[in-house]
């Protein structure tokens, strides 16, 4: 599938800024299943590409005179293949044990304890396991748009009953490393079809030992199914604070309003 995309994100104030710095995770991973024929990051004051510890492809952009708004535009053309049975290559040097450890957004309590029993082994995990799991997630947490914010935790939206995709994300997320087994937080791009969820995503990846196969695979949570071609993959983490397509800090500016528009067009 070919995916045409513009993620534009526009930041108004009330007040002046003297400076802005922000961490850009915009720009598709390098990855077999997904090829970039075209990309193209449109973003005011000074910008350092660079490589994070995630081998996410990602920017800091600077801006140091006085100002009262920001645009950042991302946009381009990705070429994406589904992968078979949803696994994706593990392309990294890193230790899979790098992501069982919980962080603030994902520490299991009593309740997704409970959660993560009825579903996972301890340890090991085979797909079903992890399918069977993002289909309780699915039941538990209703998807509701503007119910929770990114400071919102995994048990925070298990409590709630409702969320959006980062939540359902994170208490996957909690669920497994309750259990010992390997997950990590997914950003990017899905062809909403008829779907009325967000066209900027959050999915996971989780370590699975299946008798042919040893190693991640991609599941939406939030549709309880296989990542396929019609998702485009932006950054990886250990939650949405390690892997949010923006994330950065404003010195002025009185108070803040943002406006996010996501298109995308397949062929």
């Amino acid at each position: 599938m070919q995916l045409t995309i513009r993620h534009e994100t526009r930041y108004i104030y009330t007040a002046p800024l003297a400076y802005t710095i922000q961490q850009l995770h915009m720009t598709p991973r390098k990855e077999p299943q997904q090829q970039v024929h075209s990309w193209h990051l449109n973003v005011p004051g000074h910008v350092h590409a660079y490589t994070d510890a995630f081998g996410n492809l990602s920017h800091m952009m600077t801006l140091d005179t006085q100002h009262r708004g920001l645009d950042i535009v991302a946009s381009g053309i990705v070429e994406t293949t589904a992968p078979l049975k949803g696994r994706v290559p593990n392309s990294d040097a890193l230790s899979p044990l790098l992501f069982t450890a919980p962080t603030r957004l994902t520490e299991a309590t009593p309740g997704i304890l409970e959660l993560a029993a009825s579903c996972l082994p301890d340890g090991q995990a085979q797909s079903r396991d992890l399918m069977s799991l993002a289909e309780h997630i699915f039941g538990a947490v209703r998807y509701q748009s503007g119910a929770t914010a990114v400071t919102t935790t995994a048990s925070d939206a298990l409590a709630l009953g409702q969320g959006v995709c980062q939540d359902h994300a994170h208490l996957f997320l909690a669920c497994c490393h309750a259990h010992g087994i390997p997950a990590r937080y997914v950003s990017g791009y899905i062809d909403p079809e008829n779907s009325d969820h967000a066209a900027s995503h959050a999915w996971v990846d989780a370590w699975v030992q299946d008798k042919d196969y040893h190693g991640w695979i991609s599941i939406d949570v939030t549709h309880a199914r296989l990542m396929t071609d019609a998702y485009c993959r932006l950054a990886i983490g250990r939650d949405y604070d390690g892997a949010a397509p923006i994330r950065g800090v404003r010195r002025g500016g009185g108070i803040e309003s943002m406006e996010v528009t996501v298109d995308i067009s397949t062929r």
